[in-house]
């Protein structure tokens, strides 16, 4: 499968001062993203979320390892055309309504008359702001200003489309809205990248997370297999025609409903035992189901973890 995004031991360092030396935003980080997929980019204030995507999109250079788009450079004027960014804090030409500022835009991006007016009131109207298109960006919100932004960035339709925490200053409905325009630029062929804290977003609309610290790369792979890889939190057990309590510390009751009783076993070890205990006591399992930490809690211990590790 063919890689849209391909990074190899990035390596970049920022001089701070004098005094203070140098700090190393980027340590060796690598990953891949496949053409066609939603891929989240996860990671703590200062992991190197955004100097990674400032690299892809030719912004900043690395000091060391490799990084290219759809195989070539991402200096090229040709791999430039193939990206649609959003930078994280982006500001704009204020004086210009967001309809003037799309046609700059568009202007910019080679396109002119009947087919820029048709995509630039297309994609007013899927952000949600036809009603504000003859507004100066000056009186927009944050989240309007975020919501131009996006439209910006697909209005010369790219195939990989960036975006550094597009969810920012949106409310639940604009979150929702724009998860939309993600799915259904993945229905469309396009891959999608981009970063964010908003982990149930994630959870809903990636195909593939990767989890930055400290510049390097913590845990990659699908939700699924992530949470997989995680350690279950308990084991739920449900049994029935069982009677009398059991030591507290190899299962505790969690309901009961009729002759089937609920209970939390906390560990494979435990759940042995208590499996043992069930049958000796003539009793029947009905289900055995490991409860899995969610990926918010996933991502919070993984950090942890690395933290100590350091």
């Amino acid at each position: 499968m063919s890689h849209a995004i391909e990074l190899k031991d990035l390596r970049k360092d920022f001089r701070l001062s004098m005094r203070l030396g140098r700090r190393r935003a980027l340590d060796g980080l690598s990953l891949s993203v496949r053409a066609g997929e939603i891929f989240g980019f996860l990671g703590p204030n200062g992991a190197g979320k955004t100097t990674s995507i400032k690299i892809l999109v030719s912004l900043l250079r690395q000091d060391a390892g490799s990084a290219t788009i759809f195989g070539a450079e991402p200096a090229r004027g040709e791999t430039r055309q193939k990206i649609g960014y959003l930078p994280e804090s982006p500001t704009f030409y204020d004086q210009l309504t967001g309809r003037e500022f799309l046609a700059f835009c568009g202007r910019l991006c080679g396109l002119r008359g009947t087919e820029l007016r048709k995509r630039s009131d297309r994609l007013l109207e899927q952000v949600g702001l036809s009603h504000a298109a003859e507004l100066q960006i000056r009186r927009y919100s944050k989240g309007m200003n975020q919501r131009v932004g996006i439209a910006q960035a697909l209005l010369h339709d790219p195939q990989l489309v960036i975006l550094d925490e597009p969810m920012s200053g949106l409310d639940p409905i604009g979150r929702a809205e724009v998860r939309d325009l993600i799915l259904d630029l993945k229905r469309r062929g396009k891959t999608v990248f981009f970063s964010t804290h908003i982990i149930p977003d994630v959870e809903m609309i990636c195909d593939r997370v990767g989890l930055i610290n400290r510049g390097r790369m913590v845990a990659e792979g699908t939700v699924t297999e992530l949470l997989d890889a995680g350690e279950a939190r308990s084991i739920e057990v449900v049994v029935e025609n069982v009677s009398g309590a059991f030591d507290s510390v190899l299962a505790s009751e969690v309901s009961s409903v009729g002759a089937q009783k609920l209970y939390l076993v906390p560990s494979n070890e435990a759940l042995g035992r208590f499996v043992s205990e069930v049958l000796q006591r003539r009793g029947k399992l009905v289900s055995v189901n490991p409860r899995r930490e969610g990926l918010e809690n996933l991502v919070v211990r993984l950090l942890e973890q690395d933290r100590a590790a350091a």
